[in-house]
């Protein structure tokens, strides 16, 4: 077994990223980005060994290092490779705010046999884990190699505890006068507020300024030319506020999650007031991203907040100011029905040969009805399995909700008992986004509103 006792490393190798992990990729291996993780893979035809390293997606916390380790077990090793045994446990280490446990055990694959590795990290409300699995010692170096090249960044909020046993990254919220909906404006923490606003989300601390633009058809269009894409935006969200321009740069950056920054010095329109600007956009994997628009007095006292200029450390910082579109719920703002839909397919190919061995494929379709008197209904369909042998499952339940606190909705019975789900609005161009985290398991589900 792989140990060590810090998470976090300098490198000077050139990094990538998947969700909030950091790392330098290791040379030769085959890369596969999925929506829930990212996968290396490299195999030897004339020694029949192989290794996979998997960085997973995210998840909310279950509230300490060994339940998440134990439900991460569950989910990536005992489900994905079969192992019966139970693991076999290091010393928990702690850095820089996050616990780290790691555990492995012993799978039998194509007769031989194999080992699975599992780094379970968690911290500031999240947990995330890195699954490796291997049938050679071969590889040992490489393992090791990457894994102390891992740097995680830390989410938006570091979540506080209230007196409600909610992770509530605010202190109070404001009611809204016009749109329809019970809170409008977010005081947060840390000491940004968030207002919504026609065409985005304002988000501002002292004499800084944050434009969250919602999604526009034309400016997020995908193009293959960052550059022009870039500019595309610009010229859509920004230009037409400012009437002069000096010291623009447009700065992209290709890689397999580019970056769209540029910055100039402008002059407001509306009030002749010169300001620093820059503009920023991270494509993810999965087609998503927020065009964010800082506006500062100048660019030292923009450094001063988020860090040097375009670098990654500032990306950073940067990037995580999307998350700052979040509003508290009330119980009238859920009437009427909030559905989301999923569907996805994984091939499998054999290690050696490279001929297909099958496809597994899973679709869901969750609907919550809200009605009157704190009433409401609910369903899920799902169909899973290989293509071929797909099974379908569903489920319904209905009974009373309740609105626990502005970030915290009861349900009396889903599946045959009570569920309590994390739940916040994101603004979108005239409509928001209804987020719920089942606090037993999971991490957020996006819901639109059907009627």
């Amino acid at each position: 077994m792989i140990l060590f006792s810090t998470l976090v490393n300098k490198a000077v190798a050139q990094q990538d990223s998947f969700d909030i992990v950091k790392y330098t990729p290791l040379k030769g291996w085959k890369k596969e980005v999925k929506d829930y993780l990212t996968s290396y893979t490299v195999t030897d035809a004339k020694t029949s060994t192989w290794c996979v390293i998997n960085v997973t997606k995210s998840t909310a916390s279950k509230g300490s290092i060994e339940k998440d380790f134990d439900s991460e077990w569950n989910e990536f090793v005992v489900k994905g490779y079969d192992v019966k045994e139970p693991p076999v446990t290091d010393t928990v280490y702690e850095a820089e705010g996050w616990k780290i446990k790691i555990g492995g055990g012993k799978f039998i694959f194509n007769k031989a046999n194999s080992m699975a590795l599992l780094m379970t990290m968690s911290g500031f409300g999240k947990c995330v884990s890195i699954v490796v699995s291997s049938n050679s010692k071969t590889y040992g170096n490489d393992i090791q190699t990457f894994l102390a090249s891992l740097d995680l960044k830390k989410p938006p909020f570091e979540s506080k505890q209230n007196d409600t046993g909610v992770n509530d990254p605010v202190q109070n919220n404001i009611g809204s006068k016009g749109s329809g909906f019970g809170f409008n404006t977010t005081n947060f923490d840390d000491g940004w507020t968030s207002v919504e606003k026609e065409d985005w989300v304002e988000v501002t601390k002292g004499n800084i300024r944050i434009l969250l633009h919602y999604k526009h058809p034309q400016a997020d269009a995908y193009n293959s030319d960052i550059m022009v894409a870039e500019k595309n935006a610009w010229n859509i969200l920004v230009a037409p506020r400012y009437s002069a321009a000096a010291n623009m740069n447009f700065k992209p950056h290709i890689s397999w999650q580019s970056i769209e920054f540029a910055d100039a010095d402008l002059t407001e329109a509306s009030t002749g007031k010169k300001v620093y600007v820059v503009f920023f956009k991270k494509h993810y994997g999965n087609g998503s991203g927020t065009h964010l628009e800082f506006i500062a007095p100048d660019r030292p006292t923009f450094e001063k907040e988020f860090g040097k200029y375009n670098s990654e450390e500032t990306w950073d910082k940067v990037e995580r100011m999307a998350g700052y579109n979040r509003f508290a719920i009330g119980a009238s703002d859920l009437t009427g029905t909030w559905t989301n839909s999923f569907s996805g397919m994984t091939q499998y190919v054999n290690a050696y040969t490279g001929a297909s061995t099958g496809a597994d494929t899973h679709a869901s379709a969750q609907k919550f009805e809200f009605g009157a008197s704190n009433t409401y209904k609910w369903d899920i369909g799902v169909a899973s399995g290989f293509v071929g042998s797909v099974k379908f499952q569903t489920a319904k339940a209905s009974g009373k909700f309740t609105v626990t606190n502005p970030w915290q909705i009861d349900f009396s019975d889903m599946e045959g008992k009570p569920k309590s789900f994390n739940a916040y609005f994101a603004c979108s161009k005239d409509a928001r986004v209804l987020w719920l985290q089942d606090k037993s398991y999971g991490g957020y589900n996006a819901f639109g509103k059907a009627n």
